[in-house]
This record gives C-alpha cells, structure tokens and sequence, in this order.
C-alpha cells in the first residue's frame, strides 16, 4: 500500500473541507428509528356492532399494554351482503369504512391515538389501516 496521496484526493479533501456541507450523522438517525411494540387483530366476519364494540376494547387494551403500533385487518368488502339489501348503503356498513369512523368519532378513543393510516401491502393494504397509539406515561 502506498503512502501516496493523489493530486485528485487532494483536491477532493480540500473541496470536502472548505464546504459548509453537513454529512449525515448516522448513529442518529439509528437512534431514531422508532421500534413500535405491534399488536394486530383481524375483524373478518364481524357484524358493525361487534366490531366496533372489539376495536374499542383492544385498543384500550393495547394502550394499557404499551403497544403503540396496531394493525386492524377489517378486510375490503368484497363479501359483504350489504347490495342485496335495498335499505343499507353499500359502503356505510362496510368495516373498512365503518370501523375508522367509529374510532375517530370517539373522543375518549381520539385521546390515546396518534395517528390512523392506511396499511401498505404486506399487512393487508386496502383492506387494513394502522392506528398509532401515544405513548402511555402510567406508572407501574
């Protein structure tokens, strides 16, 4: 190995120096990365009333347990009854729409959740939504 610096090094290391450039600290970012306790539940086959009475009850549950991360599976719809009945609205009484609604029209529930958004693919995508819970501060 060679004691050498190139002319080309040395202009590059001259360039580095003098910019006000910031290089990215990445014990920081690692240390930001945030790991989420998770927490899922599928709601297949549920009624409204039931689901939305389980939702509530789990994520109560999942904050007193410290989770912050949960997923709902409530499925797309797709094998909903609600078109043979001429009196319900083919999308009020689908979970997938239903059950966020019920969850962000509770102000109790609201308290302790962060955020709700859509799940990506692999935990369900259309047909799941994620809840992300606030940290609960009780002490054990």
């Amino acid at each position: 190995m060679s004691n050498d610096i190139s002319e080309k090094n040395k202009k590059d290391w001259e360039n580095f120096i003098s910019s006000d450039e910031q290089l990215p600290n990445k014990d920081l970012k690692l240390s930001k990365e945030k790991l989420f306790k998770v927490k899922s539940i599928d709601l297949h086959g549920y009624t409204l009333e039931e689901a939305n009475k389980t939702i509530e009850e789990f994520i109560y549950q999942s904050f007193s347990e410290k989770i912050n991360k949960l997923i709902v599976v409530t499925g797309k719809g797709l094998h909903s009854q609600n078109e043979k009945d001429p009196y319900v609205s083919k999308n009020l009484s689908i979970l997938k729409y239903s059950v966020p609604e019920f969850i962000e029209s509770n102000k109790s529930l609201m308290n302790i959740i962060n955020e709700i958004k859509d799940a990506s693919i692999e935990d369900g995508g259309s047909g799941a939504f994620y809840i992300f819970l606030k940290k609960n501060r009780s002490i054990e």
